[in-house]
């Protein structure tokens, strides 16, 4: 109902407004012409606006919406929490839910399941269906995605994100984009930069060098703006060369603005705005947040008292401050407003249609990753009569906690029960809790109506799952972190890798009676797994969000064969990792040293000879793949040349399958330090059994490319490359040299 008094509200106005013109079209006011080129609507809109008008569309009115000018019918603007569903109403002034009956949603895979499809298809798929549901509920900003690097396994918010590739990120993110945007909602993009750990996140300051803020850490901003086309950006909370990322000069005035030529609206994180003067001057184009408690404070806490609101005024009026600069600020809010509010020609959208449960479950069964293997557990045969599911998370709700991601959904399928309904008649499918993890079920209102209560011991839980293991034909493990603080949450950190509630002593209780054990994690980060050589078959389940269940069964029974590929490296221990192997993470310090530079994820492991437990790339499908030589159409490349490298992909095993063929180059003779490979090309092909395919590359001079820190610009080096292709990081299966002969 708010919403469509809001639509009445300002289609109503407009209306009065174009009677009170003069009656032909011609005199109709530009800003309200649709026809008309949307920089004319921008400065004839611009135009008729009051000083105070122009600062009041630049700060929050409520929790999620920011005012328009209703005297010229121009309407509000109404964000939602993403990026994996639409968020519940809140209050007006309140984070907790309103409490209405018709706002939920479908719970896409979180964005870590998002990026391992590997897939560009799917990230359209996704960004056509939220798009959809966010147009549906009148929202014009969707606040997601996240695509911040996976710097440390400890972030809280990794599962938001989409990996530690810089160029796996940059791709995943632009279809995204495109197709929510589609919808006449804009993305938000966050959280611009590095902002790549919730310990002490407003408050500690990123100290990183120019090669590894270019090379790792903007590379897929710059994608979502130049390919993507992003409408908004949000700040982040941490600082960056002394400044809030919210109002930092450098980051969006000179980059983001100046070199990217970024034409949207800069959106602060919710309370990401600290200083006044910086906010005017520095970039940020609009307010949230910055009180949390909005009006319940009394007049000094309230909307008026943002940075951008009252104080900014009284600059601009003593002189302080000058109008171009509100000018500029206004004009990339009303652009905002025009791409999306104000349009009349966008879809109608739909809200948990079959087609968007179907689009949740084809994502999440593409995006499950088949770690391990062995023995003949996966899929699940025919034969087995008799399944035993273990493990609190095969029964616990995981859409709703774990911070701003927390929704309100229409259904959430469990893997028990996605388990079942895939066994059918004749199969029968026990279930044993196995330990007791967060018995909670609640964020901000909405309740999951579960009761979670166990009154035995651990030692009597794992006693009672061993004896039904001991007869079953099949045991399913599904555990891993949940959405509780200190594990997948916004607002803190891991403390550890290994995995909570005693789960390790279930793992290999269970392992010890039946060799036929399948261990499910759910989670968004990698995890300690000292059970590894003792378990048969691993799998990487995700946050599915809502058919989780369906579609992990998809995979588990055969219906789909498993073809997701990690994001990121599984260390064997934290110390593996670069950051914490330097002690560049220290979640009580308000420094956060990037010591480790370039060197993240996989190319930290390549760099010090560190097998990894799972590594980058990797994937195990139930069929198996062959690769042919490589083979390069020429030896060298010179100016502005490229060279095609070919590499024949065969589905040699008994079922259907796709495979992501993955390019790595090597940079083999350098003036600076490089990784010993990096990912610069991935295709998914999808083969009959025997069938082959050639996939190719087109390698370009851009992909040979480093930073130049001194220079200040990205610079090729002569020399000798080395094309990599394979199904992993570290799962080469064919090489090929050519010589680069100019310096550019």
């Amino acid at each position: 109902m708010k919403n469509l008094l809001k639509l009445m509200t300002a289609a109503s106005t407009a209306s009065l407004l174009m009677l009170s013109c003069a009656g032909t079209k011609s005199d109709k006011p530009v800003y309200l012409d649709e026809n008309q080129p949307i920089e004319a609507r921008i400065e004839d809109a611009l135009s008729r606006m009051t000083l105070e008008e122009k600062v009041k569309i630049l700060h929050a009115q409520s929790k999620f919406s920011s005012a328009g000018v209703p005297r010229l019918g121009i309407p509000e603007l109404w964000t939602t929490d993403g990026p994996h569903g639409i968020r519940p109403e809140v209050f007006w002034d309140k984070w907790k839910q309103a409490g209405w009956t018709n706002d939920s949603c479908v719970a896409f895979p979180a964005l870590t399941c998002l990026a391992a499809t590997w897939n560009e298809e799917m990230s359209a798929l996704y960004g056509k269906s939220i798009g959809e549901e966010a147009r549906f509920r009148e929202k014009d900003v969707l606040l997601g995605p996240g695509v911040n690097i996976y710097r440390t396994p400890l972030n809280g918010r990794n599962f938001e994100y989409m990996g530690e590739d810089p160029f796996l990120a940059s791709v995943m993110v632009v279809p995204y984009i495109q197709e929510v945007q589609k919808n006449g909602v804009a993305v938000c993009v966050k959280h611009y930069a590095l902002n790549n750990q919730e310990s002490l996140r407003h408050e500690y300051d990123a100290v990183v060098d120019d090669r590894t803020l270019n090379e790792i850490y903007l590379p897929a901003f710059k994608a979502a703006v130049q390919k993507g086309g992003a409408w908004s950006i949000m700040g982040s909370y941490n600082l960056y060369k002394g400044q809030h990322v919210c109002h930092n000069s450098y980051l969006l005035n000179d980059v983001l603005k100046g070199d990217w030529g970024f034409d949207g609206a800069v959106i602060s994180d919710w309370g990401g705005c600290h200083d006044t003067d910086e906010a005017i001057s520095n970039g940020l184009d609009l307010e949230f947040g910055t009180w949390t408690d909005g009006l319940t404070m009394g007049a000094t806490n309230g909307y008026d008292a943002y940075h951008l609101a009252n104080p900014y005024l009284e600059r601009l009026r003593d002189g302080r401050a000058s109008e171009d600069v509100l000018n500029e600020k206004a004009r990339r809010v009303l652009r905002l407003i025009f791409r999306t509010a104000m349009r009349t020609d966008k879809p109608f959208g739909s809200l948990c249609s079959p087609e968007h449960y179907a689009a949740a479950r084809q994502i999440g069964g593409e995006g499950i990753v088949l770690l391990k293997n062995e023995a003949g557990v996966l899929p699940i045969s025919g034969d087995a009569k008799k399944i035993l599911v273990v493990g609190e998370n095969a029964v616990k709700m995981m859409t709703v906690g774990g911070g701003s991601s927390s929704l309100k959904v229409q259904r959430e399928v469990s893997p028990l029960d996605g388990i079942r309904a895939a066994a059918g008649e004749g199969v029968e499918v026990m279930y044993e809790r196995g330990y007791v993890g967060d018995i909670s079920g609640k964020y901000n209102g909405v309740v999951t109506g579960q009761d979670l209560s166990e009154s035995r011991s651990a030692a009597e839980l794992i006693a009672d799952a061993c004896a039904k293991a001991a007869e079953a034909d099949v045991v399913i493990f599904v555990g891993g972190l949940n959405k509780s603080s200190h594990q997948d949450c916004e607002d803190s950190d891991r403390f550890s890798l290994e995995l909570p509630y005693n789960q390790d002593a279930v793992i290999s209780a269970l392992a010890a009676v039946n060799p036929s054990l399948a261990v499910v994690i759910v989670s968004g980060n990698a995890v300690a797994m000292p059970w590894v050589d003792d378990v048969n078959a691993i799998v990487e389940a995700w946050y599915g969000g809502s058919e989780a269940g369906n579609a992990l069964a998809d995979v588990l029974f055969g219906k789909v064969n498993p073809s997701g590929k990690l994001p990121f490296t599984f260390p064997a221990r934290l110390e593996d990792n670069g950051a914490h192997a330097l002690g560049a993470y220290d979640p009580h310090s308000t420094v956060a040293k990037y010591s480790e530079g370039i060197f993240v994820g996989y190319r930290w492991a390549q760099k010090q000879g560190i097998k990894p437990l799972f590594a980058f790339g990797h994937g195990l499908s139930y069929t198996d793949f062959l690769y042919s030589d490589a083979v390069l159409d020429k030896n060298t490349m010179g100016g502005n040349g490229k060279i095609n490298v070919t590499a024949k992909v065969t589905n040699v095993g008994a079922v259907s399958g796709k495979e992501v063929v993955q390019l790595y180059i090597s940079d083999e003779e350098c003036s600076v330090e490089r990784p010993v490979m990096e990912l610069k090309g991935f295709k998914k092909v999808a083969l009959e059994p025997g069938e082959s395919k050639d996939v190719t590359f087109a390698i370009e001079p851009e992909m040979l490319k480093f930073y130049d820190a001194e220079k200040g610009e990205w610079t090729l080096e002569k020399g000798r490359f080395t094309v990599c292709i394979g199904s992993s990081s570290e799962d080469i299966r064919c090489k090929a040299s050519f010589d680069y002969e100019e310096d550019r």
